[in-house]
């Protein structure tokens, strides 16, 4: 694995951390354009839906091959950077990313839901790949005890991203006058390939538009002369007397962030056929995609927030807060209708906005140089993303769209517990015994 954590000899000076100031803008950009990929995500869910003709858990393989890509990629990205470094690895993620990108223009000529899914592996892949090295690089880029709060900070434009995402998939994806499954289902054979050939049409334009701006930016990152940190390399062959087995705050974190992106997720996917049910808002999907875009934009004003917050108060404190306001707001929205069902769920977001980037530093705190292999461990756990909305796209198809949020509930109280007793590093459970 890549990163070991800056140790008092080798950390980051108040005059170096002052001069990282330009990197750490650079690197942010990376932060955004994975956040923007991955919210239009939400948008694809219900334009890929009808025209495939897919129920819930069905639609929601598109989230299963994005995020299940973390789990399959993130040991290899890590020896990436191993072999090649930071700069380098960030630049081979930014032009993988682009190649799923183009892969949207094949699957939409079919069109093909399995190449749809193709695609959506190889843009994961390449955003898991950024993943490993940026969201650790910020952390050791600079002094240790502000890490969380600069990890948020960065994070807060990866969520100007989501923000951006529904209204830009809203206008050039989803159609402003869509047609009913049943409409779709009475088309004669001819008439429903049509259908799907000029529906699935409207992605090409705007994959191709991101893969050109991904090849571009990977041109600018590679010529960017990125500060290299010889402390947070990995040096192979080095043997290390521990283990991450015996860190209990990893292990809850990693099942933290597990539970935390696959509540995220699922919300966030769900919204736009939510918001559509006659009893909750009654919106066009072009309407409730631009809705959609304000859950993103409440995590993107938190982690603003938060990462003022975040020099003031405990990481734990704060992340319990947001936990419970976050169950209690889903509970909210489940037992109503309307728009104050409505605009519960969409407030969740702006609770969830410190929790990646705290779950990620409370799991990895004290590890020494077993920080690598806890950071990939923990980006292996972003796989939730692929699990859990799978889960609540069969409960959904059970019970209703309405009440299948109990899901994400479960994963709020969960992260409450690891913000009060899991998070705990060594120092303080053996301090208590």
């Amino acid at each position: 694995m890549a990163i070991a954590p800056p140790s008092p000899s080798t950390a980051v000076s108040p005059e170096s951390s002052a001069s990282s100031t330009g990197p750490l803008a650079v690197v942010t950009t990376l932060f955004f354009m994975w956040g923007f990929l991955t919210c239009l995500n939400d948008i694809l869910v219900p334009h890929l839906k009808p025209i495939f003709d897919l129920n819930y858990a069905e639609v929601m393989l598109i989230q299963f091959a994005f995020f299940g890509a973390y789990f399959l990629f993130s040991i290899p990205s890590a020896k990436v950077i191993d072999w090649i470094g930071y700069q380098r690895s960030m630049v081979v993620g930014l032009l993988t990313m682009g190649v799923g990108a183009f892969l949207f223009v094949p699957a939409a000529s079919v069109p093909s839901f399995p190449l749809f899914l193709v695609a959506l592996i190889v843009l994961a892949a390449g955003i898991t790949c950024l993943q490993v090295a940026a969201n650790p690089y910020v952390t050791v880029l600079g002094k240790p005890e502000t890490a969380s709060s600069r990890l948020n900070l960065t994070q807060a434009f990866n969520s100007l991203g989501t923000f951006l995402a529904p209204f830009f998939g809203g206008l050039l994806i989803l159609s402003a006058a869509p047609r009913t499954m049943q409409e779709i289902r009475s088309l004669a054979p001819d008439a429903l390939q049509a259908y799907r050939l000029h529906e699935a049409a409207t992605v090409k334009t705007p994959y191709v538009g991101l893969g050109i701006a991904l090849v571009l930016l990977a041109v600018a990152i590679g010529s960017f002369k990125l500060p290299k940190i010889p402390h947070a390399q990995h040096k192979v062959g080095e043997k290390v007397n521990d283990s991450i087995w015996k860190h209990p705050n990893l292990i809850f974190g990693a099942i933290g962030i597990f539970v935390y992106v696959g509540a995220e997720v699922s919300i966030g996917s769900f919204l736009v056929n939510y918001f559509s049910q006659p009893e909750i808002g009654g919106l066009t999907e072009k309407v409730a995609a631009s809705f959609v875009a304000f859950y993103w934009g409440g995590a993107m004003v938190g982690r603003f927030i938060g990462s003022g917050l975040l020099q003031k108060m405990k990481t734990g404190g704060l992340l319990g807060i947001c936990s419970v306001c976050a169950a209690a707001l889903v509970t909210i929205s489940m037992l109503s209708t309307g728009h104050f069902a409505m605009w519960s769920i969409i407030l969740v977001g702006f609770f969830n906005s410190i929790m990646f980037p705290s779950i990620f530093t409370l799991g990895v705190a004290e590890l020494g140089p077993l920080t690598g292999d806890g950071s990939g461990i923990m980006i292996m756990a972003i796989v939730g993303g692929a699990l859990i909305p799978l889960a609540q796209g069969a409960i959904a198809d059970r019970i209703g769209i309405h009440h299948a949020f109990f899901l994400p509930v479960i994963c709020y109280l969960y992260i409450l517990y690891f913000a009060l007793s899991g998070s705990k590093p060594n120092s303080e459970r053996h301090a208590r015994t």
